[in-house]
């Protein structure tokens, strides 16, 4: 697992373009004697493992994403990405190597378990369109009776699992925003619509939102996260961009979201002169943790490394596309602890310096396998 890891590392590819990292994935799996490995969801990858003992009539997906972000790597570790501007900074690596180790035990361990094993791995979690989503529509999910799936948490200590039953991520729809001032001499503002003015007033107003108009216990979360507007010293900007995410846990504060977000963007344009175009695109559900699902995780983590592994800790305001996983199916989402000061695995997700602990790797893979076991052996 960890060679395969570092190889992945080593060589990131953005959601939507992981044509090396699959026919790596491929070749491993075809070394260790999977003889049918399919194409799923563009780049990613399909394996089945048929279980051999008493049949169950069971089929349970594992799924592991594989594709890295657009960050500039500084972990200092020696197999950084090669690759200026792309780095696995979320732990997708392990988490494919952790499904490669499940696949293994899996097969090795046939003889013990009746149903199938489907292991997914899946590209485009990061960035649309969504690969999660296109899972779904290619039918991989159809006969299949349960998911799992699998984070790295560097916030957790390390060789510790989290899990819990309901809601276990937010929803996430994302946001493009056109504002369309006048240009002016830098000199005469008065003779313009100054469009980065205008961009400041939306993106403070947009945060009352979530601070002023939502109950605190209802999960919101809006965040502008580009701007780009202006070029030159003495010229007032005429136009001005802006992108970001709308979090949420449920779909009646999405809505209210979505509306009052187009309310307020269109009331400051009108009051400062502008114009504004705004286009909001629906993206992956909340993931929800089924109960007796997340209750297979804490007997498998409980069994096979005791009471203390387990951290039931709250579920996180991010966003995964394994929400279109278990819109469909019972699911469970767990999280794997890496967080190791001494390995320097404390840098949070997203962050040009995070790092895994691998030593936690063998963990998450013995219970994504445990897990699928569990399930399988259930009629």
């Amino acid at each position: 697992m960890v060679e395969i890891r570092r190889h992945l590392h080593r060589h990131p590819e953005l959601s939507n373009e992981e044509r090396e990292t699959q026919a790596y994935l491929r070749g491993v799996l075809e070394a260790e004697g999977f003889e049918v490995v399919r194409d799923a969801a563009g780049h990613g990858l399909v394996v089945d493992i048929v279980g051999e003992g008493e049949p169950s009539g069971r089929k349970v997906a594992i799924r592991a994403d594989i594709d890295a972000l657009p960050i500039e790597e500084a972990s200092g570790v020696a197999f950084a990405s090669v690759r200026p501007g792309v780095m696995h900074a979320c732990g997708h690596d392990a988490h494919a190597a952790m499904a490669v180790g499940a696949a293994l035990l899996l097969r090795n361990r046939r003889s013990e378990f009746g149903g199938t094993a489907r292991i997914i791995f899946q590209p485009a979690e990061e960035a649309e369109p969504l690969g999660g989503r296109r899972v779904v529509a290619e039918g991989l999910l159809d006969d299949v009776d349960a998911a799992i799936g699998i984070h790295v948490d560097p916030y957790a200590p390390t060789r510790t699992v989290c899990v819990g039953s309901g809601p276990y991520t937010l929803a996430c729809d994302t946001f493009d925003i056109a504002v369309l001032g006048r240009s002016a001499h830098a000199a005469r503002p008065a003779d313009g619509v100054d469009a980065i003015a205008v961009a400041c007033s939306m993106v403070s107003e947009l945060q009352k939102i979530v601070s002023r108009e939502i109950d605190p216990f209802d999960p919101l979360v809006v965040s502008v996260t580009a701007i780009k507007a202006g070029g030159a010293y003495n010229v007032v900007a005429d136009r001005a961009a802006l992108r970001g995410t709308i979090r949420y846990g449920h779909q009646a504060t999405r809505e209210h979201a979505w509306a009052r977000l187009r309310a307020i963007l269109a009331g400051l344009a009108a009051a400062h002169r502008a114009d504004v175009e705004i286009d909001i695109h629906e993206g992956e559900p909340p993931v929800v943790n089924d109960a007796g699902m997340a209750g297979l995780v804490i007997e498998s983590v409980t069994r096979q490394f005791g009471p203390d592994a387990l951290v039931h800790a709250p579920g996180w305001t991010a966003a995964d596309d394994f929400g279109f996983y278990s819109e469909r199916v019972p699911s469970v989402y767990f999280r794997l602890g890496i967080r190791n000061e001494a390995e320097g695995s404390v840098h949070p997700l997203h962050h040009p310096a995070f790092r895994v602990d691998e030593a936690a790797m063998p963990m998450g893979a013995a219970t994504l396998c445990d897990v699928a076991q569990r399930f399988l052996a259930r009629s």
